[in-house]
């Protein structure tokens, strides 16, 4: 093999690592936005899977169809993290320090961190709600767990105050000085009843690897809340998918 090509090869595998690293931390990826030419109908034409996958999220959940299926209990095994709070200039993100996880199944998710869409992605009975949180856990072996949770307008949230009070207005990591936050606060009462099914990320690349788990009940969030949150982001929601032969599965 002579130097040229060898020069070519090398080339070729530190231009693979620079872009897998750069993918995987939010820089020098495509540009993508929620509206307008780069908005989510364009989407496609940044990773394909975005237009031609077939278990795309969100979707809208049609109560009277989701199927009994002997699911299992998700538990909760939140605990209370440092707060450090990301404008990664489509949402706000908070980062979970390690020790928090669910369990489904009798296989671990850690959690790594929630955010906020609004108003939220996934619709029930084709109604949208005011904001959705997804709480986002990783397994061992790489696969994806989302717990989403509504939130709609009504008393102020006291688990968002110091998020909000904080959130960078541009985009910007924050830690918070002596500020906790526990996650299991964004939770609704009733966790234990929830929607199960089989989709994707909700933003580019739309990878179809996560398993959903959206609570049937929500959480509230006061009016200015949610106009805090749209001053500094925008409307942040992917337009539902073709369940396409999906099912959705309940949980009492």
């Amino acid at each position: 093999m002579n130097k040229t090509r060898l020069s070519l090869i090398a080339a070729s595998v530190i231009l693979a690592c620079n872009t897998a690293m750069a993918g995987e931390h939010g820089h020098g990826a495509a540009h993508w936005t929620y509206s307008g030419e780069t908005g989510p109908e364009h989407w496609g034409d940044i990773n394909p899977t975005c237009s031609a996958g077939v278990q795309q999220s969100p979707i809208n959940i049609d109560a009277k169809s989701a199927l009994e299926a002997g699911l299992d209990t998700i538990k909760f095994n939140y605990k209370s993290s440092p707060l450090t709070i990301v404008n990664n200039g489509h949402t706000i993100q908070a980062n979970y320090a390690p020790g928090s996880s669910i369990t489904v199944k009798g296989k671990t998710y850690e959690l790594l961190q929630f955010h906020f869409h609004a108003p939220s992605e996934h619709t029930i009975d084709a109604k949208a709600h005011d904001m959705e949180v997804h709480l986002v856990h990783k397994a061992a072996d790489g696969d994806l767990a989302v717990v989403g949770v509504m939130l709609d307008q009504g008393q102020a949230n006291a688990t968002l105050a110091p998020i909000w009070k904080d959130m960078p207005h541009e985009v910007a990591t924050k830690e918070i000085n002596g500020a906790t936050i526990n996650a299991a606060d964004l939770l609704p009462k009733n966790p234990e009843k929830y929607y199960h099914y089989m989709g994707s990320l909700t933003t580019p690349g739309c990878n179809e690897v996560v398993n959903w788990y959206v609570m049937k009940s929500g959480i509230s969030v006061a009016q200015d809340q949610v106009k805090g949150f749209v001053d500094t982001v925008g409307t942040n929601a992917r337009p539902v998918q073709p369940l396409n032969r999906r099912f959705v599965l309940t949980h009492e």
